[in-house]
């Protein structure tokens, strides 16, 4: 049996080295989960792309439909995944964050369900690296919450509310879906530009304007893949607004 290239930081993980990663960079601490979907047909597909030199891209780990998790980069270095990316002031967030890649075919294989095995290894893992690094549950992030206007993963079916229910990440219950006003691109005035407010005070890139433009309906759209997912449509409607407001309210810092 060949030694492990090194030490992994999840004890129940295999290790496999990718050369897609290096030193943190500043002196901030560790404090953003980012999950992501792998977005290929086969999990043995995507480890492979993330070992190879020749993509530029990494994560920390990599959580496979059966539960089996492979650790790529060690947790104290800086992996490459979450690309132009921001989050609360943050442009680096590879440097903030421990990456976590789970196997699914994504939007472009039909957006199937992630296995109960796999998300169970998943809280398995996230528990350890949380208590590890310490980091809150408002900064266990989605790549489309960092990169809106790029990204999608992991998508309106991934279980973040099964997550909560294990401790893991911010989750109020989405208000329920009615009429009423909502504001969709091309809105303008002092209600949009409070909505734009809300979302940056969130963490998301927003841009406060008062014009519901394009980069406005991307944060919409990752704000409901995340927390109202069962209308993702980029359209700031009552559900959508009240759902931000609740988190917003209950955020430690803003109680």
């Amino acid at each position: 049996m060949s030694e492990a290239p090194f030490a992994p930081d999840h004890a129940e993980a295999e290790c496999r080295l990718s050369p897609n990663a290096g030193e943190r960079r500043g002196d901030r601490p560790v404090d953003i989960l980012l999950l992501h979907y792998t977005g290929m047909e086969t999990g043995q597909a995507a480890e492979d792309r993330l070992c190879d030199a020749q993509s530029e891209v990494s994560s920390h780990y990599l959580v496979h439909e059966d539960g089996r998790i492979v650790q790529m980069v060690p947790e104290s270095e800086r992996a490459w995944h979450a690309g132009a990316s921001f989050w609360k002031g943050e442009t680096d967030v590879n440097s903030r964050s421990v990456g976590i890649e789970i196997v699914n075919g994504g939007h472009d294989f039909g957006l199937p369900a992630f296995p109960d095995r796999q998300i169970e290894a998943v809280i398995a893992l996230s528990k350890g690296i949380l208590a590890r690094h310490a980091i809150a549950p408002e900064r266990v992030l989605a790549h489309s919450d960092v990169a809106p206007q790029r990204k999608r993963d992991p998508g309106e079916r991934f279980p973040w509310h099964v997550l909560a229910a294990s401790g893991i990440g911010h989750w109020v219950e989405p208000s329920a879906i009615r009429g009423g006003r909502f504001f969709a691109l091309g809105d303008a005035g002092q209600p949009v530009e409070a909505l734009q407010s809300m979302l940056a005070l969130y963490g998301y890139g927003a841009a406060i304007g008062g014009v519901f433009d394009e980069r406005t309906a991307a944060n919409v759209a990752a704000f409901q893949r995340h927390f109202r997912p069962e209308r993702v449509d980029g359209v700031a409607d009552a559900s959508t607004i009240e759902t931000l407001h609740r988190l917003l309210t209950a955020l430690p810092d803003l109680r």
